[in-house]
């Protein structure tokens, strides 16, 4: 168990800014909604004391704690603050309380499993295997019970398109649905500058409106399911079963509003053929070319660079693991893959004597789980000289891992 030190002065009126909101320091976000308190969004500082890891492992990385709960696999995994929300196939949300890891509260609902999940300001977004996205709150009578205030598409949006039969698209054979709905599970959501992105198995993507949860877009975006999603700068990053990940760009027209979106297609980075795209993640690293790393189910990991010319570039092609490549997880110039194997890939691109990167090495592999890794998350809090990484697993557990951030080649 990894013994943290909490720090007792927590600011209550400061929501925690995540990447995925842009809230001011009155508490107002981005598109003006004044934010309520969440007890998922306080502003605290974790200091480690001392830490007391379980079993085995190496200088660079230890295991410091295994947690049961969930009634199914281990889906999706998301940090908020001082808590760690977890997603299972079982269809329940837990919220779990650092330092200690103990259960918070626990809700859901729904006619599927839960396949992602992402937090925003005072609000949590969920999506479904039932293709529906739902809005959760912090109830105002009880700060640990949450109430389900929406379900995406709305009822006022739906209302308003479905008396137009332009506004009907056909999904399959006799069987219409209106543009706004998804067809099938919605697999991956994400969060920028107002707007959620949501990717699904019936191929396309669709893009909503925070302020008013009204579905802006929909995109045929790709020729096969879509497993991944990464928004950045504008920039929306899709992988796919058709083995590609594509590269969206958002535009703005003189007419439009500030949220209005219309998104055009600026890159298509090709892996390996009949293979699919699993995951997806953005290089974080400072003063280095934008970099995109894919996972595929042939247990590759793929790498492409933007060059000056805007043009994407294949610069990493390696066999990372055994069997498929599940998902992907960056924090500073540490790269994380997880796998169906059952293990943790720890990556970092060698420093070269002109202070520059170079090609991507292992330098660390993590086992414990005894399942498919599904899903992993690292938290930005720099604890004992490294970071905390969590792991979902379809064995139904939640670990967590401390890795160094000087971690180096341990002959792997």
């Amino acid at each position: 168990m990894c013994s943290i030190l909490r720090n007792p002065k927590r600011s209550l009126s400061t929501p925690l800014l995540y990447p995925s909101s842009s809230a001011s320091e009155s508490g107002s976000s981005s598109n003006g909604e004044v934010l309520e308190y969440n007890p998922l969004c306080l502003s605290t500082r974790f200091e480690i004391k001392d830490v007391k890891m379980l079993g085995g492992g190496s200088k660079s990385y230890k295991l410091l704690d295994v947690i049961s709960g969930h009634v199914g696999a281990i889906s999706c995994l998301a940090l908020c603050g001082e808590f760690v929300l977890s997603a299972s196939q079982g269809k329940d949300i837990i919220v779990w309380q650092q330092p200690d890891l103990k259960q918070f509260t626990k809700f859901g609902a729904g006619e599927g499993s839960v396949k992602a999940l992402v937090t925003v300001g005072n609000k949590i977004f969920t999506a479904h295997q039932d293709s529906r996205i739902r809005v959760w709150k912090v109830s105002r009578r009880s700060e640990n019970v949450f109430r389900l205030v929406d379900t995406l598409p709305t009822t006022k949006d739906y209302l308003g398109k479905c008396m137009k039969q332009s506004n009907y698209v056909q999904i399959r054979r006799h069987h219409k649905k209106l543009w706004i709905e998804h067809a099938d599970s919605i697999s991956c959501l994400a969060v920028e500058n107002g707007l959620i992105y949501s990717g699904s198995w019936d191929k396309t993507l669709k893009v909503w409106r925070l302020s008013d949860l009204r579905c802006l877009e929909s995109i045929k975006a790709h020729d096969d399911a879509i497993n991944g999603l990464i928004s950045r700068n504008g920039i929306v990053y899709s992988a796919s079963a058709d083995g590609k990940i594509k590269v969206w760009e958002r535009e703005r027209t003189k007419n439009s509003s500030s949220n209005s979106s219309l998104h055009r297609l600026e890159g298509v980075l090709e892996g390996h053929k009949d293979v699919s795209m699993n995951a997806i993640v953005v290089s974080e690293e400072i003063n280095e070319n934008e970099r995109v790393y894919g996972g595929e189910s042939d247990g590759y990991l793929m790498g492409w660079e933007k060059e000056k010319e805007r043009e994407w570039k294949l610069v990493v092609e390696v066999k990372a693991h055994q069997l498929a490549v599940l998902c992907l997880s960056f924090m500073g110039d540490i790269l994380c893959s997880g796998s169906a194997d059952k293990s943790i890939c720890l990556w970092r691109r060698e420093l070269l004597n002109d202070g520059l990167r170079g090609e991507l090495c292992k330098v660390g592999v993590i086992r414990g789980h005894e399942g498919p890794i599904k899903c992993l998350q690292s938290s930005s809090n720099c604890v004992g000289g490294g970071f905390m990484l969590y792991s979902g697993s379809l064995d139904k557990s939640l670990r967590v891992w401390w890795v160094s951030k000087d971690i180096k080649d341990e002959q792997v």
